[in-house]
């Protein structure tokens, strides 16, 4: 270790640790370029041999195999492998001469391997100050340079993952666009051959809905007022006393040997606190729903939008302050950004490159393309649009009043459309040939009449088949009438059919019609079909507003080639780290309630510095284990040392849970 350079500015090819050296301490005395010559030569022998088995032995006589096609093989493995390993080398010698040169310097010398846990390092903190022991910024190097590795090796992992299961499928389908710990967030999912090109493209479309309640960083409307913005953020903290209230009184039951509440218990435990924070008095000044902010304050700022008229703005009002205080917070900002940012900045690190991007804040919608263009008869095969908009429960009403409309429009059209082909099929056909069973019904209705007569069917007071109301349309089959649920929740499923199959029906009827003949009345027809099989084919494939709650819904078009689905599998992974960025995630109440045992806690857990003696779980209270067996919230709490059974700070989070409750369910 004596001739090693302690300079971090030293350069060598060969010598160990150098800067732009080929050699490192860690490969103790290994020949990297005997390692790289015998990687290469080995695949060139490989593809070789190959060649020479599968090949036959007259198409073997026209290659030069052991002379020029050998060398272009090696010169390509060797050029790849450089290429490769000198992007790599540059990459991480520069991040690391930039970041924590003189730091790993020091390191290396001191042979120092191990990395310092939290706690030590938050004691020495505590013990010192800020000032002093202050690694700060080495620390937030390493993060950042350990994070973006991560991001690469599981980007990496990501590809690799849906390629295996592409191929294991031998097909493309949902699952292998979209994980499964993230399916519960799908809309509409659907997988189609292009218009203009069936054979050899895909046009694919997803729609994901993340609600309200599972957003990061709530998201609000820009026109939201001030009002609800401060309401919202008070009854988030009563919330959060709540549940901290009903957690202390879960540790009181158990330090009593009392068995834990259950999950329902734990709900009426905190309905019957929430008067203890607010009420419904409005009037009255001393309300206990004015404790977090004066009924005073809550009358100025009432109706109070993101924007002041500027003949009435006054820096020094109180609701202008007021309001200043909130936009300083970026509480109305805040969440719409944030996935603004996530998902352009994935698309970037993912190399999936935009042209076009429209970023409507006021509206709260995002819009990109990969290329500006939207004619489809200009652009490649391979290509996406994403379209992100939140949602409030006003806009989805709305929506679904238009989509009712375009529906009943839709009805009509078809309609009128079917019944014109109707009279033209009825105008045309001959009284004395016989085409289809309604005219053997005709040609058999008198016959059918006197048969009738004879035995008088009419005496026993049925009714005759022509005067039955007729109820089936031969198209599809009947409708159940809706409740008042699906009447709120309208899928038009029955409806969707009826129309295409009628469409499909006005086809065929034509093709009855005029058979091989093309006159004028047959063009305008079969144009009008069509058209409006295609217009709602276009609107069948939109999302349903009845499907969709309040919260974000990101809507992905994407088209790619189906043999090789580069877009495809490239979007697939977007996704999937998008909704990991700004989305919680759904959350099982049993599993979100779900806390640590008492009994599997031990004091060598959770340890601090204390003049007391801390009493060891054996010495805790009888029966314990056997009480402790209803799940309840997973709030952290932090106990002293005085208090029974030693805790600190060794609870999991929400939505944690630890071998040892694995081992006890």
């Amino acid at each position: 270790m004596s001739d090693l350079s302690r300079s971090p500015n030293v350069f060598h090819p060969t010598r160990p640790s150098a800067v732009g050296s080929r050699n490192s301490l860690a490969q103790d005395g290994r020949d990297q370029k005997q390692e790289y010559d015998q990687l290469v030569q080995e695949e060139t022998e490989r593809i070789l041999d190959t060649i020479q088995t599968k090949l036959p032995a007259e198409v073997l006589e026209r290659l030069d195999v052991m002379g020029g096609l050998k060398e272009k093989l090696y010169n390509y493995f060797n050029q790849n492998y450089q290429n490769m390993f000198n992007r790599y080398i540059t990459t991480t010698e520069d991040e690391m001469v930039k970041k924590i040169r003189n730091f790993i310097d020091k390191e290396e010398n001191k042979t120092l391997a191990r990395y310092t846990p939290k706690e030590i390092a938050a004691m020495l903190d505590e013990i010192a100050g800020a000032d002093k022991f202050n690694t700060g910024e080495v620390e937030k190097s390493i993060v950042n340079m350990y994070g973006h590795l991560h991001g690469h090796i599981q980007r990496g992992v990501n590809d690799l993952e849906n390629e295996t299961n592409s191929l294991l499928r031998q097909k493309t389908d949902v699952g292998a666009f979209i994980r499964g710990e993230n399916a519960y967030s799908v809309v509409k999912a659907a997988f189609k051959d292009s218009a203009t090109k069936p054979k050899t493209v895909t046009d694919t479309k997803l729609s994901v809905n993340i609600l309200d309640s599972e957003l990061i960083s709530p998201i609000f409307q820009y026109q939201a007022t001030v009002e609800y913005l401060i309401k919202d953020q008070i009854s988030r903290t009563i919330s959060n006393l709540i549940d901290q209230e009903v957690e202390r009184f879960q540790d009181e039951l158990i330090d009593q040997g009392k068995e834990e509440l259950t999950d329902s218990e734990i709900i009426f435990e905190k309905m019957k606190r929430v008067t203890n924070y607010t009420d419904d008095d409005v009037e009255d000044e001393t309300s206990k729903r004015y404790t977090f902010l004066a009924k005073e304050l809550m009358q100025k700022i009432e109706g109070l939008r993101a924007e002041i008229d500027p003949s009435e703005f006054d820096p020094v009002n109180i609701r202008e302050n007021l309001k200043k205080i909130i936009d300083m917070e970026n509480i109305r900002n805040r969440g719409f950004n944030t996935a603004v940012n996530s998902i352009t900045s994935i698309l970037d690190t993912s190399k999936m490159g935009y042209q076009y991007v429209e970023n409507l804040k006021n509206a709260r919608e995002l819009i990109i393309r990969e290329y500006e263009d939207t004619d489809v008869e200009n652009l490649p095969d391979e290509r996406y649009q994403i379209r992100l908009k939140y949602y409030d429960s006003e806009q989805l009403e709305k929506e679904r009043e238009v989509y009712d409309q375009q529906m009943e429009a839709f009805r009509q059209e078809i309609q009128k459309l079917y019944d014109v082909i109707e009279a033209v099929y009825q105008t045309g056909r001959s009284r004395f040939k016989v085409n289809d069973y309604e005219d053997i019904v005709a040609k058999m209705s008198r016959t059918m009449k006197k048969r009738r007569d004879l035995f008088r069917f009419e005496e026993s007071g049925d009714k005759l088949v022509e005067e039955m109301q007729r109820t089936w349309n031969e198209i599809t089959l009947l409708k159940a009438n809706p409740t008042d649920v699906e009447r709120l929740n309208q899928t038009y499923r029955h409806e969707k059919k009826l129309f295409k199959e009628m469409l499909n029906k006005s086809a065929r009827k034509l093709e009855q019609i005029y058979g091989y003949q093309n006159p004028q009345e047959r063009v305008i027809l079969d144009d009008r079909v069509r058209f409006l099989r295609k217009e709602f084919d276009d609107f069948d494939y939109l999302i349903n507003p009845y499907h969709i709650q309040s919260g974000v819904v990101l809507d992905v078009d994407i088209t790619s080639i189906k043999r090789k689905k580069f877009t495809l599998n490239g979007m697939a992974n977007v996704l999937n780290e998008f909704l990991h960025g700004i989305s919680k995630g759904f959350q099982d109440a049993a599993f979100a309630a779900f806390k640590r045992r008492r009994s599997t806690v031990r004091d060598d857990i959770g340890m601090n510095f204390s003049n007391d003696y801390d009493e060891p779980v054996a010495q805790s209270l009888p029966g314990q284990g056997a009480q402790a067996s209803a799940p309840a919230p997973t709030e952290t709490v932090s106990r002293t040392p005085a208090q029974p059974r030693g805790q600190a700070d060794v609870s999991p989070g929400k939505g944690s849970i630890s071998s040892d409750d694995l081992q006890e369910l």
